[in-house]
């Protein structure tokens, strides 16, 4: 499956690109089907299903349908007129759509949370429908948010292989797996993120290429800049302080009085993942890398690159993207990077692959050793869970982003040390992640139903 570096990284906002971006986008395809229907509609209702219920409420999922179904996307959010728009729609009982007429839609009444009947697609669910004035079912579809703000219809779900097969075929160097990506860089002669480009550029201009790269990183600095300079508490009931702009003071106010310890640049990295998922925890916009909950791994680890490593420079950000693309494509082709279905291994553990590689490429690593350090990132988050607490994307997620990027580091740094040859292929580690997701319980699959969602404080 060819999946473009736009596709991994994508702006949206938070908390959650399965629970947050997918629901929206799901109800702005769903808006975009009844435009195109004969049928006249009065209302709408929708139901959320499996993890998309469980902990749909800490995850805004709620919040996320409701402004969808009012026309707001992720790319063009505004927090002021969406709290504008919440409040309409609660007083009117009344979506309004762009070029569809006035909706009756009651929250209260039309948003239902589905906590008994999963559907069999996907643990992200929902069934979006719209009624006639009698409240008759004139229009239904059924949604899947896959991670990483991918959205499938039912269909498209079982139809899914064929159309990907047939656009991976279209590019140059159609890799599947890691063993595939290096036994093409060895033929060719290129590095992976030359391989990525090339693959792009059958479907991109590369003016727009590379200003969609500068984009992205763009917004992923300024992410962590406002992270970093905004105080407070935390929304969602667990009254968690903001810690980032309190540490990155501290940091900078140790800098260059030679007290600290070399250790310390360890707390650099966590500061800027933190600021990250702090801006994301609070429902700002982030960039899906791949997914909202590990959205500060691959920002980290650049920064850190960038501020803290000599030689280093911006204009090398572009090629450590496309790596970490092309580590993310093959990881979500065959395994997966939502933790609703595999678990925060498929989040946090896919994101730290994608930034090892990424770093491992911009600090000179041949393919082999850019797939050895993805491999050995990802095989030390085998098993992780997801299970935040109160459904928030709070505790564990915003150390947890922390400690990824500094795994993310140390990964790439040991596979430096090697000439690439390692005893674990990365297609292995891949695969052993997706049977673990498989095996474990749903109770730590994002419903907030075991692990530290059950073990917290009683005060």
């Amino acid at each position: 499956m060819f999946l473009s570096v736009f596709e991994i990284f994508k702006l949206g906002i938070g908390p959650s690109s399965s629970h947050t971006m997918g629901p929206m986008l799901a109800a702005a395809r769903f808006l975009e089907l009844l435009r195109g229907s004969p049928f006249h509609a009065h209302g709408l209702r929708c139901s959320l299903h499996g993890s998309l219920a469980f902990t749909g409420v800490g995850h805004a999922t709620d919040r996320a349908v409701i402004l969808g179904l009012d026309g707001i996307t992720p790319d063009a959010y505004d927090a002021a007129g969406a709290e504008a728009a919440l409040t309409r729609i609660r007083q009117t009982r009344q979506v309004t759509p762009p070029d569809l007429a006035a909706l009756a839609f009651d929250p209260a009444r039309d948003l239902v949370f589905d906590y008994d009947h999963p559907l069999a697609g996907h643990p992200n669910g929902m069934i979006l429908s719209a009624t006639d004035d009698q409240g008759d079912v004139i229009l239904t579809e059924t949604y899947y948010s896959i991670g990483g703000g991918f959205v499938r219809t039912a269909a498209e779900l079982a139809a899914g292989e064929v159309a990907a097969e047939a656009r991976l075929m279209a590019v140059p160097y159609p890799f599947h797996t890691a063993a595939e990506m290096l036994r093409m860089a060895a033929s060719s002669g290129k590095s992976i993120a030359a391989m990525k480009r090339a693959n792009e550029l059958t479907y991109i201009g590369p003016g727009a290429l590379d200003a969609g790269l500068d984009r992205i990183w763009g917004a992923m600095t300024q992410c962590i800049d406002r992270g970093l300079a905004t105080d407070g508490i935390l929304p969602g009931g667990l009254k968690l302080r903001r810690r980032a702009h309190a540490i990155h003071r501290a940091l900078k106010a140790e800098q260059g009085l030679n007290l600290t310890p070399p250790h310390t640049i360890n707390d650099w990295m966590s500061v800027y993942a933190m600021a990250v998922n702090e801006e994301n925890a609070a429902g700002g916009q982030v960039v899906t890398a791949p997914t909202n909950g590990a959205a500060g791994v691959v920002p980290a680890t650049i920064r850190y690159w960038l501020d803290h490593v000599p030689g280093a420079t911006p204009a090398r950000v572009g090629e450590f993207l496309l790596t970490a693309a092309a580590i993310g494509g093959i990881i979500k082709r065959n395994a997966s990077i939502s933790g609703a279905e595999c678990g925060c291994q498929a989040e946090v553990g896919s994101a730290s692959a994608m930034a090892a590689a990424g770093l491992a490429a911009v600090l000179g690593g041949t393919p082999e050793q850019v797939e050895n350090a993805a491999e050995i990132a990802l095989e030390h988050h085998l098993g992780m869970t997801c299970d935040p607490v109160k459904g928030l994307v709070q505790v564990p997620c915003i150390e947890r982003n922390g400690l990824g990027a500094i795994k993310a580091v140390s990964a790439a740094s040991l596979s430096l040390r090697g000439d690439g040859k390692h005893f674990m292929p990365l297609d292995n580690c891949i695969e052993a992640m997706r049977q673990t997701g498989q095996d474990m319980s749903e109770k730590y699959k994002e419903t907030a139903l075991g692990g530290l969602a059950v073990n917290v404080p009683n005060c």
